[in-house]
């Protein structure tokens, strides 16, 4: 029977955060903010390991997360300092580090490091959704707000129509073997999905919601804050 890894990009600077330290490291709900990605996928009874592919020059990682107490994931999660310059080169590189792990028709899970609030119920949705589709799938999130084109000049040039639009998530879900051959064929990608397309397939979309959401901006460490807060009052009350 195929196996289901996880794989998850972490070698990026966070820039956007405007702080020195990397986003996936700042701290949040009393944890780093990449421990809440990978405490769910090591959760997941249906993931046999779980990949976080890292900067060669990563120091945080060494300092930060061997001194929390994350000991319950170290017979699951393997740390790969493999990261590129893109996401793309990080998923590829990743992808091939697990050559020894994984066969071709394996499944792999790529989630965003950021994004710390996925749910056991969305992972499991996504697998159970995906089943063994020929192609794989994503989650994601039917577009809700009316989306305007911009011009150079910074104002609207056209109204988009919503319609059939949706909002790409993580986690992505595609055989190995087929995700390997579509990011060496196509590295300029921004998702995983993007990379399956270019090679003419048309992937699976599993509704999600805005609980998953990628931190992006310091407003939405406090938004996921609450949500994971949130939740964690809510099994207390359970």
């Amino acid at each position: 029977m195929p196996r289901y890894f996880a794989l998850v990009p972490a070698a990026g600077l966070g820039a956007r955060m405007g702080l020195a330290l990397p986003k996936q490291y700042l701290p949040l709900a009393g944890r780093p903010l990449i421990h809440h990605a990978l405490a769910t996928l090591c959760a997941a009874r249906r993931i046999a390991r779980v990949f976080i592919v890292l900067s060669e020059q990563d120091k945080v990682w060494d300092q930060q997360w061997r001194s929390a107490d994350h000991a319950a994931f170290d017979d699951k999660l393997v740390a790969l300092r493999c990261g590129g310059a893109t996401r793309a080169d990080s998923v590829l590189n990743g992808l091939q580090r697990m050559v020894e792990s994984a066969v071709a028709d394996d499944w792999v899970l790529v989630h965003d490091a950021a994004r710390p609030c996925l749910s056991q119920a969305q992972l499991d949705a996504l697998i159970d959704e995906v089943g063994d589709d020929a192609v794989g799938g994503i989650l994601a999130v039917p577009v809700a707000d009316t989306l305007k084109r911009a011009g150079a000049d910074g104002r609207i040039d056209a109204t988009v129509p919503r319609e059939q639009l949706w909002q790409a998530q993580t986690p992505q879900l595609f055989r190995y073997g087929l995700l390997r051959e579509a990011l060496e064929k196509s590295r300029g990608v921004t998702d995983e999905a993007g990379a399956i397309e270019a090679l003419g397939h048309r992937p699976k979309l599993v509704a999600s919601d805005a609980c998953n959401l990628k931190v992006t901006y310091p407003s939405d460490l406090a938004l996921a804050e609450r949500i994971l807060l949130n939740r964690t009052l809510l099994k207390g009350t359970n």
